[in-house]
C-alpha cells in the first residue's frame, strides 16, 4: 500500500496507478452522471430513472478519456 501511494504521489505510472486513476474517475463519472441528469431531465422523466440514465452515460465520456490522458502521460 505503501509503494501504491508514493507511486501516486511520484507521478510515476504503473498498472496499478492506472487502475486507481481509471476507477476514480468512474466513480466521479457515475456520481456527476446522475447529478446532471437529475437537474436536466428530473422533471420529464422523473427523477429516478433520469439520475440512472446519466449515470450509465457519463463514464463513456469519462473514462475513455481518463485513459487516453494516462497514455500520452506515459509516452512523454
Amino acid at each position: 500500500m505503501e509503494e501504491l501511494m508514493r507511486q501516486l504521489g511520484s507521478g510515476q505510472i504503473g498498472i496499478a496507478t492506472v487502475l486507481v486513476w481509471t476507477a476514480l474517475a468512474f466513480i466521479a463519472a457515475l456520481a456527476g452522471g446522475a447529478l446532471a441528469g437529475l437537474k436536466l431531465a428530473g422533471k420529464d422523466l422523473g427523477n429516478d430513472l433520469a439520475s440512472l440514465m446519466g449515470a450509465m452515460f457519463g463514464p463513456t465520456a469519462a473514462v475513455p478519456a481518463v485513459l487516453v490522458g494516462l497514455i500520452v502521460l506515459m509516452l512523454v
